[in-house]
């Protein structure tokens, strides 16, 4: 008890005596000062609101954190096109999820110039042959094999080349997912010598020039 007493003499002896404590530190008339501001700050303010601040930008933020979990997980593959035998076409091709369908985003080089040539999604994701036949069919997801010469979701349009050889932008596929039965994961995509016909979806776009694997 001796020492006790002795280190309470001490403390006491350090510390001079002033005003009793007060939580967070203010005085009455600091604290009425305070909140006269937060008053005047939610004048004006809907009660519900000003009750559930709190709760309100918690779930702001919350929102904004899904948001970017979003973004940072959305769907999207690649593939990279080397020339079939024979030719100097060669490039990338970016697919993403969006609301209206899959973005395929193309980059090529190597092609003839001033040129135009179809860009399609084979069914098999095998590009050893030499002029790319072992991709197989143009890809149609089952639904599309039942429109008998309809064009099919494997079919993307057809892609320009400029002066350099160059072919450079993007296509939206509404009928192909990177999921599920429409998916084109594990398949082949493939440029073509020749344009596509929209009005006669069922003949060929001649020989391959490139073709590449889809991969995540």
């Amino acid at each position: 008890m001796r020492c006790l007493r002795r280190r309470e003499s001490r403390y006491h002896d350090d510390f001079p005596e002033g005003p009793p404590y007060r939580p967070g530190g203010r005085s009455p008339e600091r604290s009425a000062r305070h909140e006269d501001r937060m008053k005047r700050r939610l004048d004006g303010v809907p009660g519900w609101l000003a009750l559930n601040a709190p709760l309100v930008l918690a779930a702001i933020g919350l929102l904004a954190g899904c948001t970017t979990f979003a973004s940072q997980h959305e769907k999207r593959a690649d593939a990279l096109l080397q020339p079939t035998v024979g030719n100097q076409a060669r490039g990338t091709v970016t697919l993403a999820e969006r609301p209206d369908g899959v973005q395929v985003t193309y980059n090529f080089a190597g092609l003839p110039p001033n040129s135009d040539h179809a860009l399609q999604i084979h069914e098999r994701g095998d590009c050893n042959a030499a002029d790319g036949s072992s991709a197989g069919v143009v890809f149609a997801p089952a639904a599309d094999r039942l429109r008998a010469g309809a064009r099919v979701g494997g079919d993307l349009g057809n892609i320009h080349a400029d002066a350099n050889g160059v072919a450079a932008g993007f296509i939206t596929a509404p009928d192909v997912a990177l999921d599920g039965v429409r998916s084109v994961l594990g398949r082949s995509v493939l440029v073509h010598r020749d344009p596509g016909d929209p009005a006669f979806p069922q003949h060929g776009a001649g020989p391959a020039l490139a073709c590449g694997v889809v991969r995540q």
